[in-house]
């Protein structure tokens, strides 16, 4: 998600500074990055001078002291108390003026905003899986953001070519609150032994459904889709209806991640 992000904003003709910790998921950032952005020289969507521009504008490093910047998106381990330190740390480096986004799928927004120096500069900005492809962008206000910041980040999608849908914190926000039954539904099919992971699938493809449950969680990760299960489930009190399953919990516990890991409910060719 964090190299998708910043292939969308480099492309966008923003300079642009992917940071992570881990010199190694830098290197394979910039490999995955790479062969991006060539498959749409290849299918003719983008021309080889502005792939080379892009890539100009991308900067790789494990340095913190490196992200000096206006505005900051964070795609990190979904950890509150993470973000709240990078966030924090971000915010002693930089000029008063910065807006710091997090891309937070599950967590509450709030809650990191109340934990940070400067809350009416946090927002959330939620993109889908994956960035480069998918136009939607939710927008997630909190209790403390300001206008500005708001409507900075509005601007900002815009100009990313994404469409902007702004809403308050809550559990799952929108796309993911109403896209558990979707999920779990699914699986509870499975765990009744009512139909198995491809009819599933392809029924639902069949009625008009781009990608059917049990692909979509492993093009989304196992681990991902089921944190944010559990973290709607909790948040809601515990909903017997937004019950996580057994299945994807094991699922996990195997390192069956989907797509990233090379299997998941199917098997694939596992990202290098």
């Amino acid at each position: 998600m964090g190299s998708g992000i910043a292939q969308v904003s480099a492309q966008s003709g923003f300079q642009t500074i992917l940071y992570d910790l881990d010199p190694d998921v830098l290197q394979k950032a910039a490999t995955h990055l790479e062969k991006s952005l060539q498959s749409l020289v290849e299918k003719g969507k983008l021309a080889f001078a502005e792939k080379n521009a892009i890539q100009q504008r991308l900067q790789f490093t494990s340095l913190l002291q490196d992200c000096i910047a206006d505005i900051f998106i964070e795609a990190i381990a979904e950890k509150p108390e993470l973000k709240i330190e990078l966030f924090n740390q971000l915010d002693g480096m930089n000029n008063s003026k910065g807006i710091f986004a997090t891309n937070t799928s599950s967590l509450s927004v709030n809650n990191i905003a109340s934990q940070i120096k400067n809350p009416e500069r946090l927002i959330g900005m939620h993109f889908f899986n994956p960035a480069p492809v998918m136009k939607l962008v939710e927008v997630v206000n909190t209790n403390y953001t300001n206008e500005k910041t708001t409507r900075m980040i509005i601007d900002l999608a815009g100009q990313m070519g994404k469409t902007a849908v702004i809403c308050n914190d809550s559990p799952g926000f929108i796309v993911n609150r109403v896209a558990r039954p979707y999920y779990i539904e699914a699986l509870r099919l499975a765990e009744e032994k009512l139909s198995d992971f491809t009819q599933t699938d392809t029924l639902l493809e069949a009625t008009g459904f781009r990608m059917g449950p049990f692909k979509l969680m492993d093009l989304i990760g196992n681990d991902i889709n089921y944190a944010v299960s559990c973290s709607v489930y909790e948040q809601l009190n515990r909903p017997e209806r937004l019950k996580p399953s057994a299945i994807q919990k094991e699922k996990v516990e195997k390192g069956e991640l989907g797509r990233k890991s090379g299997k998941g409910h199917y098997s694939y060719t596992p990202i290098s």
